[in-house]
Formats: structure tokens, C-alpha cells, sequence
């Protein structure tokens, strides 16, 4: 197995290439005190909920009290999800305090080590030490509270900030001039001194008794949690659910809890609870948490999207059945890459099983991604910019087209991942969000700037500043610096209160909530700390480090990797070693800006497109954002005049960028032009009234799984847009690539119902006759290039009972053939006695024909000749299994090369297979002596592709449309065995000769044969007993000469 190390945030440091200094743009002075307001920040926020709040959980700064789980109102979730009532705002904390422990001295009075030593204490007097010495606390014995929690969010505020503070007491986690030497204490306690305070692992042993609260939730039949538990309590509420009926608001009609959970809900568990058992040996919660990231991933759609909520009883996706990267499935993405970097080079557990491995997961981060990109992403030229919609998790036809401050975190996500550009285009238009509206709303359509009125808020979220941090750690573009500027100025400027920090409630307004969310100091706070403290130890650690999707750093410890046990190679890497040697994946490097020319960032010839959907042309010179300038005191923060002030024009974004980071002589790129089509049909019923006034026939559109049959084009109307030809193709690593073939457009809808970019739209034999010939808006033409063989061909005999096992059914392929009185007679043995029954003789099983489609591909060249009318004119289909036209099938088991055909086969058969390699195409096609054209003589020659005949690379990109095939080419006209020209040439074609081809071929065959070195052949003729051979042909639809691409003829 390939053992990757990823030292993710020292990776993302030399990605800069040693852009170490500020060559323009922002000095260290403002670096520097951006740094200590973002400390004053935290602090302002910390402290008050110390004063105020703590030990509740959250503080309201408005009012200056404490914010509390809501016991009247139980299904008030939006509090009582998150507010366990175990002082969740101090946990949450912790290891940012931890952080600020690795800055320079201030003289602000704060001691952030002093201050994170005193949050432990204060955790440890509330809910004790987790062991056996002293078990109970002033509040609670451990987490032993009466409170119905959301496993996802106490998962990752309560168990992860708790695993993390107790990874930086015991220094595996940087703090710059801690000492974490371990000594026995008078007492006989071995542990860390601090001051009096003996700390042995009091977090980590709370830690395990909050996540042992969290078990009973995977008591499900499919793996996946419930959604919430009582830390008391368990799951009583659970019992028989199904008699509960949801509502709207998420209550439900019966006392008992629904069901449902999420993506990120059931698959965002996988790094907290994998380090918990890796520090303390009690392996069970990483087993439980990567068995529901499986059974959710395993539950992903054909097309690979995963969805939003997911019922935890059933496994099955809820309705509406969207994909997309925001709310409901962020953190499952998130958790997919990042396991991967924890799990590189640990040990695995021996009772997992192979597909828990590091590349198993970076490989399912790789399909999610893949699947996003084509299907999410929104690319096209209705868009002026480029962003992640809502799609149908089916289909992938886009649904909706707004975004959620949620989807914030992907820049930073991709930005880990590699995709650095994608990364940077993404984000930019989150910046220029932020710049039109001084904070991010929770939900925004990108077609009209609407902000609906239930999502006009910012609660504080990280996500944006997030991803800010990680793309400055790869890119060292000051541009990065500026936005987190403007991020903390406007933060200071719109959500100061004299006790803390408020969120928004309408961010076009500025009116402010009466709440503060943990992880606004958690992560918000952090991320911005990180962001201004290049130097700090967490951005230079070699190791792999991950944060969570709370922002609490984690790492597997070396000591507990278990160094030396061998890691068990995924199924993944053992199909993946049989095929071809890939290169190992490595990140781009970002391009440096020219010195003195400002920011590569600013210089893209794209920026410009995000100002313009976020529509910042509208936002005025003097903002009518802007406060007044005043002084810190303690009714107000400081704001001056930097604070509201633009250096730019605000069509720059963020609106702190200085004019030495604005290219002198950049230029913007064209916006994306997209040529969009409709084909309107008229009315092509006479005689039917509804018709004739418009109105679609009941019973024209018929939907399936892959796409629409359409059985009438009367009054319908088709939306195309015309996009690059491609095809999609599974790599060696099972990823989607798409192939540039050209131009074509594609159905994107039908009668105003939206399709994915995969839905195929099928016209029936009715409706292909409302198509006129020469009308060039919408023809149908024959492909040159590929038909399909339709095979009849013997099926291999079966016991009766596997018989009885796979019982055949009629469909266009795989159709049986045959007498049902087998089935009559077990039947009636059935009544005999034993003794009766095994005297009967065993007569064998009456043969059973199938039918089979194998695509061909036809020559080019002089060579090449067109299919006899006797194969290009009736469609097989069309016909019962066993009547095909042409029955004389003659295989041969030869190449063809170095000696002529007898005479007397082509003669009597109408079909010759022989294999590929050896000579050329026209070489083989000489062997063949000249014959008088009859219907009982040779129409076809078929060459089998076999595996060993091909090139060492061919078809390793799927070759002729994706078939493995490349197009024979035939140079030189065909000619006898003579010499002479044929008069009327050979047709051909070539199929791969993969098992399922050269079996079904031969089964088939009248006559399979074999050549010697000496010319002669030992032939193996077969009984008639219906089998055949028809060619059918391929069509496509065009409109002005550009196919479309999606639409198919039945």
C-alpha cells in the first residue's frame, strides 16, 4: 500500500514558493495589529461570557444574561440541538485559547495560557475529572444531564473541543513556551503541574464520557445515527417512530422523534470519535463512525451525488432528494479528505474492514468531488459567474440556483485537496458577497440577488474566513490579508455590544440578534487569528494535522499510531495497482504576481464576473453602510476611519483593497456567451381539439430512470444550449473525465422541467414521424461511424434449480426463447413419490436463446464499403428473438493472415468473424476470394479487438466513444487474393473482443472453426436452433448542423 504523509498546513506553506515578506500590499505593522484586534476580539467575547454566562451555555450580549436550552419549548432544536447544559461556549473555547497561548506578550492584561489552564479547572470542578477519584463536580458527575442533544453538534462542539484542549495540555498540539513535563506529584499523581493543579487527562476522560452518551444513536439497523439523544436518558423517543408524521417546522404529530438525519450529520463523526479511541484504546467509536460515513457514501446516487437528509431507519435519501455542498452534507465532504490526511501512514484496526484506509477515503473525497463538478457547479453562460446550485440527486438537473453561507468552507476544502484554482474562483465570489453586504447572508440566489426573508441573517459562521486562511497559507497573496481585514472591521463595525458580539438578523440592515454562538470564539476568532500569525507553530507543523469542521485542531499522536504494524492495502489500491501505473497526485503551485504588480488575485481576468453577479456596481462610493467614527469606549468599539472607508471603488472587493494591490494595466475577460436554442413544434394532431389549442397530449412525456421518452412532439417545446462535445469516462481511479469532442448542444429541458447534464431524451418510432426530412432545425441523421450487432445466441445450459433461480424475463436484450414445459413438469413430479420420480429419465434442458447488443464500429479509408441493404435497411429489433435475417454465422479462430479462405465458406455463409492483429485491415480482407453476390453468401466480416491485439495504451481513455475502440482504417482499395479490384467490396466492422463478445459470437455461430500454420481447417458445425445475427443502425438529431448530444432515436 502507498503510505502518504500530508502535512497539510506546511504543504499549504511551501505551495507560496517563499512568499515569506509583504512585497506590496500590507506591511507587518498592520499585520500585526490586525493580529491584536483579533485578540481584542476574542477576549471582548470571552471574557463577557465568563461574567455573564458562564457556566450556561451561550451568552446573549444584547441583554448581558446567559443563554439556556429552551425546556418549555422542546422542539425549539434551532437552542436545544446545540445547548446541552455542559458550559459548551468555554469548551468550544479552549483551544483557542490555546492558540492565542503562541503569540507575542500583550499588554492588554490577558494571559491566554493562564486563561486556558483556568477554563480546564473550571470544566473539571463543574462535571469532575471522568475517572474514578473524583467522578462528580458541583454540577454533574461527568455529562450525566437531562438534556435531548443533537449527536452531530455535541460531536463536534463538546467531544472535539474537549479532545483538542486535552491535546495541547499534554503538548502533543503546539504552545509556543509551554512546558507539558510530566512528574509524580507529592500525592502520588503523575501528571502536568499547573500551579497546584495536577493535570493527568481529566479532558480526555470527559471527552470519553460524553461520547459514550452518544452511543445509543447508532443502535440503527443501516448504521446511520439517529439524529439526537439524551445524554441520560439514551433514545427512549425513538421507539416505533414510524407512527409519527413530520411537519414542516420538524415537529411531528407524535410525541416520539422523527427519524431523520443527514449527510454531515451521520458521516462528520469520523475524526473526533477515531482519535478518542486511538488515545484511550476503546476502539468502538471509530468503528461506529466510519461504518455510518460508509453507509451514507454507499448510498450515494447512480451519477455519484450525495444527498442532504437521510432517514437514519430506513438508509433511505428524504424528500426533496437535492445534492449539493452546503447545509445537510458540507461536513461529509470535509470529512472524507480530512480523514484521509489523519488516517496517512496509521495503522489500521484489525477488525475494521479494507475500505477504512487512508486512500479509501481520499479516493471517496475524489468521487464526491468528481460528481460535484459536474453536476453542481453551475458553469454555463446563464451564469455570470461560476458557483454550486442545488441539483437533483437523481438526475442532476439543477433544481435551485441560490447559495448558503454553509458552502463557504469549500474554497478551503479544495484549497486542501489540490484544486487551488477552482478553489480560488470559488471564493471570490463569496468575497465579493461579503463586500456587498458587510457580512454573509444565510441564503442568496445568484439569478437576481434575492435574499428571502428567513435568511437575511449571519450567525457568526467561520466558513468564509476559513477558507480565507487556507487560501493565503497556499497562495501568500496579500488579497487574502485584506479580506480577512474587511471581515474583522466589519464584524467590529456591525456586531459590537457592551457584553459581547451580537449576530445579524438582516445583514442589508445591520439589525442585530440577541445571541452569540460558540463558535464564533471556537472557530470565527480562530481562523482570524491563524490567518494574521504567519509564524505561528500550527501553521508550520509537519505533521498531519487536521481541524475539524468545529475548527478544533486534531492529530493521532506518533505514540499511539502504532509505529511498525503494517497498514492493510484498501480494495481500492489492490484494483487499482492491476491497471496502469498512474503518476502520484501532487498540488499545483500558485503563480507569483510579477514584482510591483500587484495581486495575481486582482490580476485574474475573471475577477471581475463575481463583482458582477454579486452586483457591487450597485453598491455606491460612500457606502451608506458607513457609521461614525468614535472612540473605544465601553459602550462602543473603536471605529475609525479605516473602518469604513474604501481605498478603492467598492466593484474592488474586499473594499479594504489598497490601490497598490489593483493591477495598473489589468483586464477583464469577456463575460461567458452560451448559444441557447428552443425548438417549438406545432401541432401534429389534426384532429385532436386540445391539440389544436396548444395543449400537450396526456401521455407524450413518459419519465425514466436515465432520462425522458417523448412519444409526441405536438406542441412540445425542447431548451438546448449549446456546450463543448464530451464525453464522460471513468479513469483508472474510477473518477469521471470528460473528453473535448467538439460542439453539440444539449436538451437541457423539456416542456419546462429541467434535465441533468447525463439525462438522455429518447424519441419513440411515433414521435420520429412528426420529424420532416429536410427541415434543418431539427433532422435526423444515420451515424457513419458506429452501429449496434443485435446477437441471438445460445444460452449456456443451467441446472434446473439455478433455472428456477433465474428466472428470464422479456426485455430488448436478454430475451429467452423456448417452451415453458419444464416448468409443468417439475411441477408434476412434484405430486409423484420419490421412488417414481427418480425413475423418470433426466432429459436435458431445451435450449433458451438471448439476446445481446455488442457496438460496432465501421472503417474508414478508400477501403471501406457500405453495409449490403440486406443489413441496412430493417430494424431487428423489430423482430422475435430467433428470426433474425442472417443465421449463417461462420467463426474463425484465425487472424486471416497467411493463408486465403476456402472458397466454399464465403459461398454458404453470410457472416465471417475473425480476429484482429497480425496484418493489416486490408491484408485480411485479400485472403478472401472473389465471390458472386447472392443472399446466401458473405455480407459482413466482423474482427474481434481481442485484449492482446491492441496497442499497450489503446483504450485507456475509452477510445471511439468510449467503447475502447479506435476507427480501423483501411488505405488502399480492397482487392482479391489476385491482385484485382474488387468489384463490389467486403463490408466490415470491428467490435472488442472482450469474453461477453467472443462468447456470445460463438455461441451463435453455425460453424466455429480453426486455421493451422499449413492453411487448414478444422471446422465444428453446429445445429440450427435459431440463432442470428442483425445490424442497427445508430441515428442522431441535429439542428443546423450541431448534433444534439443527449437526444436518442428508439
Amino acid at each position: 500500500m502507498r503510505i502518504l504523509k500530508w502535512p497539510p498546513l506546511q504543504a499549504l506553506t511551501l505551495l507560496g514558493l517563499g512568499w515569506v515578506s509583504h512585497s506590496h500590499g500590507m506591511t507587518d505593522e498592520t499585520v500585526s495589529h490586525l493580529r491584536q484586534d483579533t485578540r481584542d476580539l476574542f477576549y471582548h467575547g470571552y471574557t463577557n461570557y465568563m461574567k455573564h454566562a458562564f457556566p450556561e451555555d451561550e451568552l446573549r450580549p444584547i441583554s448581558c444574561k446567559a443563554q439556556t436550552r429552551n425546556r418549555e419549548d422542546p422542539a425549539n432544536i434551532g437552542l436545544n440541538d446545540v445547548l446541552g447544559n455542559y458550559s459548551v461556549t468555554l469548551v468550544d473555547s479552549l483551544s483557542t485559547l490555546a492558540i492565542l497561548a503562541s503569540g507575542e506578550e500583550s499588554e492588554d492584561g490577558h494571559s491566554p495560557l493562564a486563561d486556558f489552564q483556568a477554563g480546564v479547572i473550571a470544566l473539571v470542578n463543574l462535571y469532575g475529572d471522568g475517572g474514578s477519584a473524583h467522578p462528580c463536580g458541583s454540577k454533574a458527575c461527568g455529562f450525566d444531564l437531562d438534556s435531548k442533544v443533537q449527536v452531530f453538534e455535541t460531536n463536534i462542539r463538546g467531544v472535539g473541543g474537549l479532545l483538542s484542549a486535552h491535546l495541547f495540555a499534554v503538548g502533543e498540539l503546539p504552545i509556543r513556551g509551554y512546558a507539558s513535563k510530566v512528574h509524580e506529584q507529592r500525592n502520588g499523581v503523575v501528571g502536568i503541574d499547573w500551579e497546584g493543579f495536577v493535570y493527568n487527562g481529566q479532558l480526555l476522560r470527559l471527552a470519553h464520557d460524553l461520547a459514550s452518551r452518544l452511543l445509543p444513536a447508532f443502535d440503527t439497523a443501516t448504521g446511520i445515527p439517529y439524529p439526537r439523544v439524551n445524554l441520560r436518558h439514551g433514545i427512549p423517543f425513538y421507539r416505533d417512530s414510524e407512527d409519527g408524521i413530520c411537519r414542516l417546522d420538524g415537529t411531528s404529530t407524535d410525541s416520539r422523534e422523527i427519524t431523520e438525519n443527514c449527510a454531515a450529520g451521520a458521516g462528520s463523526l469520523v475524526l473526533e470519535f477515531t482519535t478518542l479511541s486511538r488515545l484511550t484504546g476503546d476502539m468502538r467509536f471509530e468503528r461506529l463512525a466510519k461504518h455510518a460515513f460508509w453507509a451514507v457514501f454507499e448510498r450515494r446516487s447512480a451519477i455519484g451525488l450525495i444527498g442532504n437528509g437521510i432517514d437514519s431507519e430506513t438508509g433511505q435519501w428524504t424528500l426533496p432528494p437535492l445534492a449539493g455542498i452546503g447545509a445537510g452534507v458540507d461536513s461529509f465532504f470535509e470529512y472524507a479528505l480530512k480523514s484521509s490526511i489523519m488516517f496517512s501512514g496509521l495503522a489500521e484496526d484489525e477488525e475494521s474492514p479494507l475500505s477504512d484506509t487512508s486512500d479509501a477515503f481520499l479516493q471517496a473525497w475524489e468521487q464526491a468531488h468528481s460528481a460535484v463538478k459536474r453536476h453542481v457547479h453551475r458553469i454555463t453562460a446563464t451564469e455570470k459567474y461560476p458557483y454550486y446550485g442545488q441539483a437533483d440527486l437523481v438526475t442532476g438537473a439543477p433544481r435551485y440556483t441560490w447559495i448558503d453561507n454553509l458552502s463557504a468552507y469549500y474554497p478551503g476544502l479544495l484549497t486542501l485537496a489540490g484544486e487551488l484554482d477552482e478553489a480560488i474562483e470559488s471564493h471570490l465570489l463569496f468575497a465579493a458577497l461579503w463586500t456587498r453586504y458587510g457580512a454573509l447572508p444565510e441564503r442568496w440566489h445568484t439569478h437576481n440577488a434575492y435574499i428571502d426573508h428567513h435568511f437575511k441573517h449571519w450567525a457568526g459562521r467561520p466558513e468564509f474566513i476559513e477558507s480565507t486562511y487556507y487560501l493565503y497559507q497556499a497562495t501568500r497573496d496579500d488579497f487574502y490579508l485584506h479580506v480577512g481585514e474587511m471581515t474583522l472591521r466589519d464584524i467590529r463595525r456591525r456586531c459590537w455590544t457592551r457584553c459581547g458580539w451580537a449576530d445579524l438578523g438582516d445583514v442589508t440592515t445591520g439589525e442585530q440578534r440577541d445571541r452569540m454562538e460558540s463558535f464564533f470564539l471556537g472557530e470565527t476568532a480562530k481562523y482570524l487569528y491563524l490567518l494574521f500569525d504567519e509564524n505561528h507553530p500550527l501553521n508550520h507543523l509537519d505533521a498531519s494535522v487536521v481541524f475539524t469542521t468545529e475548527g478544533h485542531p486534531l492529530i493521532i499522536p506518533k505514540h499511539h499510531r502504532s509505529a511498525g504494524t503494517q497498514s492493510k492495502p484498501s480494495k481500492t489500491t489492490q484494483s487499482a495497482a492491476e491497471g496502469p501505473t498512474l503518476p502520484a497526485p501532487t498540488c499545483p503551485v500558485h503563480q507569483r504576481s510579477a514584482p510591483f504588480t500587484g495581486s495575481s488575485i486582482v490580476n485574474r481576468p475573471d475577477f471581475f464576473h463575481a463583482a458582477a453577479m454579486a452586483q457591487l456596481h450597485l453598491v455606491p462610493v460612500e457606502a451608506s453602510r458607513s457609521s461614525h467614527l468614535q472612540p473605544a469606549s465601553e459602550h462602543s468599539a473603536a471605529i475609525t476611519i479605516e473602518d469604513i472607508r474604501s481605498p478603492t471603488n467598492y466593484t474592488y472587493y474586499p473594499w479594504t483593497l489598497p490601490q497598490s494591490l489593483v493591477p495598473s494595466y489589468g483586464t477583464s475577460a469577456p463575460t461567458r456567451t452560451q448559444i441557447l436554442s428552443t425548438l417549438t413544434f406545432p401541432n401534429l394532431n389534426t384532429g385532436d381539439l386540445n391539440a389544436a389549442k396548444g395543449v400537450m397530449n396526456l401521455g407524450s412525456l413518459q419519465k425514466i430512470v436515465d432520462g425522458i421518452v417523448i412519444s409526441s412532439l405536438s406542441n412540445l417545446r425542447l431548451s438546448m444550449v449549446q456546450e463543448p462535445r464530451s464525453l464522460i469516462l471513468p479513469n483508472a481511479n474510477g473518477l469521471t473525465i470528460e473528453l473535448d469532442m467538439g460542439q453539440q448542444y444539449r436538451v437541457s429541458g423539456v416542456a419546462n422541467w429541467a434535465l441533468g447534464k447525463d439525462e438522455k431524451v429518447v424519441l419513440s418510432a411515433e414521435a420520429q414521424d412528426g420529424v420532416a426530412p429536410g427541415d434543418p432545425n431539427f433532422k435526423r441523421v444515420k451515424d457513419l461511424e458506429m452501429l449496434d450487432l443485435v446477437i441471438d445466441f445460445v444460452q449456456p445450459a443451467i441446472s434446473k434449480s439455478a433455472a428456477a433461480d433465474n428466472e428470464p424475463t422479456d426485455s430488448r436484450t436478454n430475451v429467452p426463447i423456448g417452451n415453458h414445459t419444464s416448468g409443468g413438469r417439475s411441477a408434476l413430479n412434484s405430486t409423484l413419490n420419490g421412488e417414481l420420480s427418480s425413475e423418470l429419465p433426466t432429459l436435458p434442458p431445451p435450449p433458451t436463446l438471448m439476446r445481446t447488443l455488442i457496438p460496432a464500429i465501421l472503417p474508414t479509408g478508400p477501403g471501406a464499403a457500405p453495409l449490403p441493404l440486406t443489413l441496412d435497411t430493417a430494424d431487428p429489433l423489430t423482430l422475435q428473438v430467433g428470426r433474425l435475417p442472417h443465421t449463417s454465422i461462420y467463426f474463425l479462430e484465425s487472424t486471416l493472415c497467411d493463408h486465403r479462405l476456402p472458397f466454399g465458406i464465403v459461398r454458404s455463409h453470410q457472416i465471417l468473424v475473425i480476429k484482429r492483429g497480425g496484418c493489416s485491415f486490408n491484408t485480411k480482407l485479400a485472403n478472401i476470394p472473389a465471390f458472386a453476390a447472392s443472399p446466401e453468401a458473405l455480407q459482413l466480416v466482423i474482427v474481434l479487438s481481442t485484449p492482446e491485439s491492441k496497442a499497450p495504451n489503446e483504450g485507456l481513455n475509452g477510445g471511439h466513444l468510449g467503447i475502447g475502440l479506435i476507427r480501423p482504417l483501411l488505405d488502399e482499395i480492397q482487392r482479391t487474393p489476385a491482385g484485382v479490384e474488387r468489384r463490389v467490396g467486403i463490408a466490415m466492422v470491428m467490435v472488442d473482443g472482450n469474453d461477453d463478445h467472443v462468447a456470445a459470437l460463438r455461441s451463435a455461430a453455425r460453424v466455429v472453426a480453426t486455421m493451422d500454420d499449413h492453411g487448414s481447417i478444422i471446422e465444428d458445425a453446429r445445429e440450427a436452433l435459431g440463432t442470428g445475427l442483425g445490424v442497427k443502425r445508430r441515428y442522431w438529431f441535429e439542428s443546423m448542423g450541431v448534433p444534439i448530444g443527449n437526444m436518442i432515436a428508439l
